[in-house]
């Protein structure tokens, strides 16, 4: 069973490949994905990483969580699960007149 882990902290140059390459030492990677600005394509700093197993993603945690890497100090863990988002306005509190 693949497990998910968040990345954050990310040079903003870093893409797919470079993040999979960084985890690549610590088991299979099943995909690594940098999010990206809807708008301008540019890297908003943090990303996805799906390895293949628990024990290679426990692995990658313990050995890049708080190291350096592109000049920032990363921040790995396993990723809350996805939220669905409210539609728009609901957040508002209610009805305008």
């Amino acid at each position: 069973m693949t497990k998910r882990l968040y990345v954050g902290n990310l040079a903003y140059g870093v893409d797919n490949l470079e993040l999979e390459n960084l985890f690549r030492s610590y088991g299979t990677v099943e995909s690594a994905t940098i999010i990206t600005d809807r708008d301008t394509g540019r890297s908003k700093g943090f990303g996805f990483v799906e390895m293949s197993s628990d024990a290679e993603a426990e692995t990658a945690i313990e050995e890049l969580n708080g190291k350096e890497a592109g000049g920032r100090i990363l921040t790995v863990n396993e990723a809350r699960p996805r939220m669905e988002r409210e539609e728009r306005g609901a957040r508002r509190g209610g009805k305008r007149y």
